[in-house]
Parts: structure tokens; C-alpha cells; sequence
């Protein structure tokens, strides 16, 4: 039974979510009125979440914690204010297009990147950029198909912030992503989770 409480922080959540919907509408071009019937739209009917399957290839590079089906929460104009380092993100594959990728933040703009190789020179990561690892850091690069190879990725191409990992009908539970995320996330997770749907994404 979810609280008065945990609902008003999730309807909260569901305002500044439509507020950032209609201002993608402005940015993408469209009308006055465009905007705002997305953003009731997505006031009233819309879901802050949705499930991804991280099944394939991708999966590799990441620990069997995330492997699965995955809640995400969606983000608009994802920024350092609405993503934390330490967040396990959903992003646009920088190299296959149509693909996505399922990893770690592990730095944003403003942030000093120094290498273990000493022929590499320092860099900062410039405005809207941020760096994505793999957990797996035993892995090569080659095979961690993270920003080691890729390079810093704009955070436009984060999608949404993975919550929750469903392995099996027995094995499942929120993923550990930064305790300001985590804390966030909590009345969108008590409101939408729902495991019998996963599951079912999760036997696809």
C-alpha cells in the first residue's frame, strides 16, 4: 500500500517530469499548444518509467546485478543536477545507431580525466559531456565498449537512470546508483514497480 505521502512526492516527480516534456516540445520547434497537450499528456496518462531488456552483447561489460530486465526512469534533459556519478544510466550507443547501452556514470562536465597511461594528456570534460565506464573493469576496453574507446558522450544521449533489476521472478531488487538518486527514485519506484509486467518483458 503506497503512503499519502510517497504519492504526493511521486505526483511531484510527475509535474517537473510534464514541465520538462513541454519545454523539449519548445526546444524540438513545435507550437504553444503542442507543447502543453504534452505536457498534460504526460501529466495524466504517462508513465515515468519504462523496461529495457539487457540481454545481448551489451550486457557483458556490465556485473550480473544488471543483467535482466531493467525500470528505468526517464530524463529529460538529463544534466549533472538530474544524474549523479555512480548512476547506472541508459544511453544511445555513440557507435551503432539505434542501440543503447546500459552503464555507469563515472564523470561530468567540469571533471579532470587523467589516464593510467602516461603518454595520454589530462582533459576536462566540457559542457554537457560526461565520461561512461563498465562495472566489469577487469575487462580490456576493446571489450568494455565504454568511453575508454568511445570517448566522452553528450549527456542528451542518456535516456533515463536504471532503478531496478528483475534477473528472475526470485532475484530481483533496486539497483545502487548514488544515494541522491536513490532517494529520488524511491516514490516513483513504490508507485510504478511492477514485477509481473517484468517478468513477462523478462521471458520475451
Amino acid at each position: 500500500m503506497v503512503s499519502v505521502g510517497t504519492w504526493g512526492r511521486y505526483l511531484l516527480c510527475k509535474l517537473n517530469y510534464s514541465i520538462s516534456v513541454g519545454r523539449m516540445a519548445l526546444v524540438k520547434g513545435l507550437q504553444d499548444t503542442e507543447a502543453l497537450d504534452m505536457m498534460y499528456r504526460s501529466l495524466l496518462q504517462g508513465k515515468l518509467t519504462f523496461v529495457h531488456c539487457n540481454k545481448g552483447e551489451e550486457k557483458a561489460p556490465m556485473t550480473r546485478d544488471l543483467f535482466g530486465t531493467l525500470l528505468v526512469r526517464r530524463i529529460p534533459f538529463p544534466d549533472p543536477l538530474k544524474v549523479d556519478v555512480r548512476d547506472v544510466v541508459v544511453l544511445k550507443d555513440p557507435v551503432n545507431e539505434g542501440s543503447y547501452l546500459v552503464r555507469r556514470l563515472a564523470a561530468v562536465e567540469g571533471d579532470e580525466m587523467l589516464s593510467t597511461n602516461k603518454d595520454d594528456e589530462p582533459f576536462v570534460l566540457e559542457k554537457d559531456q560526461c565520461w561512461v565506464l563498465a562495472d566489469d573493469q577487469n575487462l580490456k576496453p576493446q571489450e568494455a565498449h565504454d568511453s575508454r574507446t568511445f570517448g566522452p558522450v553528450s549527456m542528451s544521449d542518456i535516456v533515463g537512470r536504471a532503478i531496478y533489476c528483475l534477473r528472475n521472478v526470485l532475484d530481483h531488487g533496486p539497483i545502487n546508483n548514488s544515494g541522491q538518486s536513490k532517494e529520488q527514485d524511491l516514490p516513483v519506484l513504490e508507485v510504478e514497480l511492477d514485477i509481473d509486467e517484468m517478468e513477462k518483458d523478462n521471458k520475451v
